[in-house]
């Protein structure tokens, strides 16, 4: 199994929810966030003062999923997430040894 922890722009959620569902894939969890990478943030101009941006909103997603399905899923965030511009987001792939659903017990790729 391999979580997916995917960091994209906030109004894009839908589209990668949408791509996400259309592979098979039925659940994920979303997490807002706040963070930077090469854009650096921002200044914007409040009551006639300026201020520095540094942290610009994010949302994470994260799954866990069956390594068959891996590729599949990158690439459905990958396109659905993609504007073209800086701050598109990252995709981190990561092992998982072990998943429980804790309402039944089981283990492995049954319990996600």
């Amino acid at each position: 199994m391999k979580k997916i922890e995917a960091i994209i722009k906030p109004f894009k959620l839908d589209d990668v929810k949408d791509a996400l569902h259309e592979i098979g894939l039925q659940g994920i969890t979303v997490l807002e966030a706040k963070g930077f990478g090469r854009q650096k943030g921002h200044t914007e101009l409040y009551r006639g003062a300026e201020y520095v941006v540094d942290f610009l909103p994010k949302v994470k997603i994260e799954i866990v999923l069956d390594d068959a399905l891996v590729e599949r899923a990158v690439e459905a965030i990958q396109q659905a997430a993609h504007t073209g511009r800086i701050g598109d987001g990252k995709i981190f792939i990561t092992n998982v040894e072990e998943a429980i659903r804790v309402r039944t017990g089981e283990r492995g790729p049954e319990a996600v």
